[in-house]
């Protein structure tokens, strides 16, 4: 096992990887929002320009160009994704600021490169630019700083655009979600965490020595930060209990059934945990989909009539399926996380470990549970 002494949790297990962070989307756009906000109400840019992260990090980002003319100004950032080998690495992310009247608020538009919604079952309305929220809300709480800060109204358009955005979205599943015309704006902690299957799936199995070290018998494998929250909020683990499984799900499993504990929390997206359900053990969206045929089967297994069975077959996303068998009392979240934990019982063919699922929508909120098997 582990030095008992050694850190444990999300933190220590990122830092185990050796990889080099990066800026999602979303932090590059809320920075190249605050230098153009800044520029108008100010007629200079600040560069490097810094912003706040959800989680309370400081970043600060060189432009890469700025321009200014009457009622609106637009800045750029590069966007780093570190080590992480993001079809985005690279990309120059614009933000376009213009003034709009006083009590318009914060508009969002898409420029070129970022794409539209076109199709229900997203975080987003029908028509909307595919800005998700957690970037939207950065960027609003930056502008309304800046107002603040050099007394303004706060009332502006942003518009992002993502040079060759529209190429770059070929390589994503944006097209089959119905988003067109260029990339969505993402993330929900402003940092792309370095992808790298050796290295992840080490950082897994430390994580977990750590936790056996420290005298651990309930740990959390969780799908990201938000999944994360969810445990810790159901189940009140402490830091050194949490294992960030990414999406490698089959990697907790089998060295948790080599080194047991008594329990084991699985806890992520409804989407990304209908995957295992189905019998992947390897998440990303590059490897396994959502297969909404088997969504379909698991909601007739809850009662759904043929009719509602065979929308949810044809359901854009996953979060679809499970928003109209929601509303009409079909628990398919409860269906999909029982499914979850029977699938990894299997895989840890008999060892002493108990399972339970948690489920959530990219809110954080819990829509699917299991407890253990008695």
């Amino acid at each position: 096992m582990a030095d008992a002494k050694a850190t444990g949790g999300r933190t220590a297990q990122l830092q185990r990887t050796g990889l080099r962070h990066g800026w999602t989307t979303g932090a590059c756009a809320t920075a190249a929002t605050t230098a153009a906000y800044t520029a108008l109400l100010t007629g200079e840019f600040p560069d490097p320009v810094t912003i706040t992260l959800p989680k309370g990090q400081t970043p600060a980002f060189a432009l890469a160009a700025e321009e200014k003319s009457a009622g609106r100004a637009m800045a750029a950032v590069v966007k780093d994704a570190g080590d992480d080998p993001d079809v985005t690495h690279g990309a120059l992310v614009r933000a376009t600021v213009r003034a709009l009247p006083p009590g318009s608020g914060v508009v969002f538009r898409a420029g070129p490169g970022v794409g539209t919604v076109t199709r229900p079952g997203l975080p987003l309305a029908v028509g909307e630019p595919a800005i998700n929220p957690v970037p939207r809300q950065m960027m609003r709480e930056h502008v309304a700083a800046v107002a603040e800060r050099h007394r303004g109204t706060g009332d502006v358009e942003i518009e992002i655009s993502v040079d060759n955005g529209e190429e770059l979205a070929r390589s994503t599943w944006n097209p089959r979600l119905g988003i067109l015309g260029g990339l969505s704006v993402l993330g929900t902690t402003g940092i792309v965490v370095p992808y790298s299957c050796s290295a992840w799936i080490d950082s897994i199995r430390r994580g977990v020595d750590v936790a056996r070290a420290a005298g651990r018998r309930h740990v959390a494998g969780c799908t990201g930060s938000t999944s994360e929250k969810a445990a810790v909020a159901v189940h009140g683990l402490p830091e050194d209990a949490l294992l960030d499984m990414g999406d490698f799900a089959g990697a907790v499993l089998k060295y948790i059934r080599r080194h047991p504990v008594d329990r084991l929390t699985i806890a992520g997206g409804f989407a990304k945990l209908s995957k295992l359900a189905a019998g992947h053990l390897d998440l990303h969206s590059s490897r396994s989909q959502v297969d909404k045929g088997f969504l379909a089967e698991l909601a007739r297994r809850g009662g759904a009539d043929e009719a509602l069975a065979a929308s949810v077959a044809a359901a854009n996303t996953g979060l679809d399926a499970l928003q109209q068998c929601a509303a009409r009392g079909v628990p398919l979240g409860d269906l999909v996380a029982a499914t979850a934990r029977d699938e990894a019982l299997a895989v840890l063919r008999g060892a002493p470990v108990s399972v339970d699922v948690i489920c959530i929508d990219r809110a954080g909120t819990i829509v699917g549970r299991a407890s253990p098997r008695p």
